[in-house]
């Protein structure tokens, strides 16, 4: 029951007894004249609680009515104020925490400085990289250059043993030049020097060089015929280019 319905009981009460208590004096009235004024007095301080009791009631603060409602309901639902009670108190929690997510400048400063290496680290590595694929080029290039300014020398040779006649070959001079030569091109075989192949192959504009076109039944269409100088390869890299003749 609610302080409200208390209060409006009180009155009631208090209004019945009053009325009570005047009947009881107009009675008295009747058997006596005397006892009239005081039963007439006892009647309106009966009349005056009654209304005092009544102006209680109005003035009783809704607020107070609320927290006595609020305090039943929450008598008769436990489990609705304990999880209010639960969330409140997450919800501090969730503030209390929240402050200390904020990073240490000591922390920011390691992440900061890890990052910072971790970059430089990178770039060092793509320098080695880069370096290294620079000094090979720079090593095939200066190869290529020293095996262009090689293979003249290797042709002066090859025409040299080509015009020796057949009755000089056997002597010492001829089989030392033979000798050199092989040994030439075994080194130069050696550092990745090959020898372009030509005759009976298709013409390739990429290994050969037409210097000439000659109609020839015996051969087929597009294939080298004679090579007048021949072409080498460095490391699958065309240093010089086979001078060659195709029939058409």
């Amino acid at each position: 029951m609610s302080n409200e319905d208390k209060v409006k009981e009180a009155v009631e009460e208090a209004k019945a007894k009053a009325a009570k208590t005047a009947e009881e004096a107009a009675q008295a009235e009747e058997s006596t004249g005397d006892g009239k004024a005081g039963a007439a007095e006892d009647n309106a301080g009966a009349a005056g609680n009654a209304d005092s009791a009544a102006d209680t009631a109005d003035q009783t603060d809704p607020e107070d009515g609320t927290e006595a409602e609020e305090t039943a309901a929450d008598e008769e639902n436990p489990d609705d104020a304990e999880n209010d009670k639960s969330a409140e108190e997450k919800q501090e929690k969730k503030k209390f925490f929240g402050k200390k997510n904020k990073k240490d400048k000591k922390d920011e400063k390691i992440e900061e400085l890890t990052d910072r290496l971790t970059r430089q680290m990178a770039e060092f590595d793509n320098f080695r990289k880069r370096t290294e694929k620079e000094k090979s080029h720079m090593y095939e290039i200066g190869a290529k250059d020293i095996i262009e300014k090689i293979l003249p020398v290797v042709d002066n040779f090859e025409r040299g043993l080509s015009s020796m006649p057949e009755e000089e070959k056997s002597t010492p001079f001829a089989e030392g030049m033979e000798k050199i030569y092989k040994q030439l091109m075994t080194t130069l075989d050696s550092i990745g020097v090959k020898p372009i192949e030509a005759v009976g192959k298709e013409f390739n504009p990429d290994f050969h060089n037409a210097v000439m076109h000659v109609e020839d039944e015996e051969a087929e269409e597009n294939i080298v015929v004679e090579e007048f100088q021949k072409g080498y390869t460095y490391r699958d890299t065309v240093v010089r280019h086979s001078m060659v003749k195709v029939a058409n």
